[in-house]
């Protein structure tokens, strides 16, 4: 399967008003990639798009706002990016919200709003980038999380969720496959990413949310999307940490609930009281343009995990350069390397 460079595609971005979508946008737009931008927030969107197009990028932008739980606003941007640019090469599903809050206490009303946005979102973007991309070829890239491997109290029906994408990503690559289709679709899964998104979270905590650490800058996901954009790749972890969450939890599942039970009520709740509960992103649009969240005490500028998985030629031969350079030193035989 064959993938465009970055600076041939055309790439269609959900929840681009902020985070992990709106750094990737950036990113890919200086990388010389037209992107179509969609989310909710109608003016952090135009003013994204003003911000490619005026400060020297390569890249060009178009927008249209919507809710990706409506599969009709889904078609207009796909519509966009024919009219604009006359083909889609990637389609980014990031769109996503959590509620924090235990099960029994969340309403169903508000468990089945998320499902919109973070599963429909994915199922109606997924659809649509299938039928613009099944002759052509280009990636579909579905953004889970390390919740969709292992499930945590206090936002569980965001665990859901992201299991649910999961589930539908896998089964949907196998139908791909089956199919003959040149689309590769990818599932990355970041672990605590630093982006706004414990504020746009609906909270029925008495503190303010915060993330379980270790927290990784919002660019080690976007990078990795755009890696996936290029090359084809199943899945990924965007963040050592979840690899670690997730293999830990497969091995010893009932070690992990307790030592979940005992850390995860504590590490996800700051010691400040929540000031403004009614103000979410659960329902209406958050501030717009706001890549980072500022609510972790450090946060990891870099993956080596991510980036060794998804260089493991790369990785390998360094490791066995250095390996050998080293039995050399102890052996008291340094040899001289050439290249």
């Amino acid at each position: 399967m064959h993938l465009k460079p970055l600076k041939d595609q055309v790439i269609v971005i959900t929840g681009a008003s902020s985070g992990i979508g709106l750094v990737t946008a950036r990113m890919a737009a200086k990388q010389g990639a037209r992107v179509v931008l969609t989310a909710r927030n109608q003016e952090a969107l135009r003013r994204l798009a003003e911000e490619i197009k005026g400060h020297g990028s390569d890249g060009e932008a178009a927008f249209v706002a919507g809710d990706v739980g409506e599969e009709a606003a889904l078609r207009r941007v796909a519509d966009e990016a024919i009219r604009r640019f006359g083909r889609i090469d990637t389609w980014v599903n990031c769109a996503g919200v959590s509620i924090y809050g235990r099960l029994v206490d969340v309403s169903i009303e508000d468990q089945r709003r998320l499902f919109d946005t973070n599963f429909w979102g994915v199922v109606n973007g997924s659809r649509i980038a299938v039928e613009h991309l099944r002759k052509e070829g280009g990636a579909l890239i579905n953004i889970g999380s390390t919740l969709s491997d292992r499930a945590i109290p206090l936002q569980g029906i965001y665990s859901a969720s992201k299991h649910a994408v999961k589930a539908y990503t896998d089964a949907l690559r196998m139908e791909v496959e089956h199919d003959g289709l040149p689309i590769s679709v990818t599932l990355i899964k970041p672990y605590s990413i630093d982006t706004p998104y414990a504020e746009h979270a609906k909270n029925y905590l008495p503190n303010e949310p915060m993330f379980p650490p270790p927290t990784y800058a919002p660019e080690v996901a976007a990078a990795t999307i755009l890696y996936c954009a290029e090359h084809p790749v199943r899945d990924v972890f965007a963040g050592g940490t979840g690899k670690m969450v997730a293999m830990f939890s497969h091995f010893a599942p009932r070690l992990a609930d307790k030592i979940m039970e005992k850390t995860m009520f504590r590490m996800q709740q700051s010691d400040q009281p929540e000031q403004a509960p009614q103000d979410n992103g659960l329902y209406r649009p958050g501030a717009g343009l706001k890549e980072r969240g500022g609510r972790a005490p450090y946060v990891s500028e870099s993956s080596v995990y991510t980036q060794a998985s998804l260089h493991p030629l790369l990785t390998g031969a360094v490791m066995a350069f250095f390996g050998l350079t080293l039995v050399s030193v102890l052996r008291g035989q340094p040899r001289r390397w050439s290249g």
